[in-house]
């Protein structure tokens, strides 16, 4: 059985979709969580609240983790409200289509910022606390099957989720010597807001049949991917990637 108790977890974009059901099930397993979130404060306090009155303990942190120096103010004062943070689960990120022809370099910049320099920026705002611990820590990294395999008119998105995988396994390589280790859990189609248009798009019954388990995936799929990768079941276990996606893909 997983259990997170004495770990806190600071989850990137923790107010909606993934993240959101991240920091709701790591609380539910003993974790104090702390709960990042960029704009809507009133999300993530809506997180906090659930936590605290589950008998958990949270606490929501605003900072857009693409900016310099924000991530290094989450990180601080997620410390100064729960204590050293054990463990990092990044979910930040945006999912937006542009055919290379209409592609401009702003949509491009964005899109790398928002899910890759923010990745970037709150693993080395996390390092220095994660360092501290001496069991080591964890840092999880939401990444996507189409950082895997490529995605058409997501060309932007799965460029920007495959650069996490290689960021992921170069950090698993540093960070090992201080037993810190960091995974990617890699989601295929999954129900949440930021997916639901491009669903609507691609047409869910086709979706459905290409996935050979039956259905969509849901938030909680990948997070308890992740929440093992966080608890002490996954000690030996870095530079990885868990792909949750019902055989869609079936990489091996």
């Amino acid at each position: 059985m997983i259990d997170l108790t004495g770990k806190h977890l600071l989850v990137g974009g923790g107010s909606r979709g993934i993240g959101r059901t991240t920091a709701l099930l790591a609380a539910r397993v003993g974790a104090a969580v702390s709960v990042n979130y960029v704009q809507n404060q009133a999300a993530a306090q809506a997180v906090v609240a659930e936590i605290v009155s589950g008998g958990g303990k949270a606490v929501a942190v605003q900072a857009d983790l693409a900016a310099e120096g924000e991530a290094t103010r989450a990180v601080r004062e997620a410390v100064e409200a729960l204590g050293p943070i054990t463990s990092v689960a990044i979910a930040a990120g945006i999912f937006e289509p542009s055919p290379i022809a209409e592609m401009t370099t702003a949509f491009w910049d964005r899109t790398m910022a928002l899910n890759l320099r923010s990745t970037f920026l709150a693993v080395q705002a996390a390092v220095p606390v994660l360092r501290q611990a001496k069991a080591g820590g964890s840092i999880v990294i939401y990444t996507s099957t189409a950082g895997q395999r490529g995605s058409s008119v997501y060309s932007a998105y799965a460029t920007s989720k495959g650069a996490q995988i290689l960021f992921m396994r170069s950090m698993a390589k540093e960070l090992a010597p201080a037993r810190i280790r960091v995974n990617c859990v890699a989601p295929g189609w999954t129900e949440t807001d930021m997916s639901r248009e491009a669903m609507d798009a691609e047409g869910r019954e086709g979706i459905i049949a290409s996935i050979p388990l039956g259905r969509i995936g849901r938030p909680a799929d990948p997070a308890n991917a992740a929440l093992f990768l966080i608890s002490d079941l996954a000690e030996f276990i870095t530079g990885s990637t868990i792909t949750v996606d019902g055989g869609y893909d079936m990489r091996g």
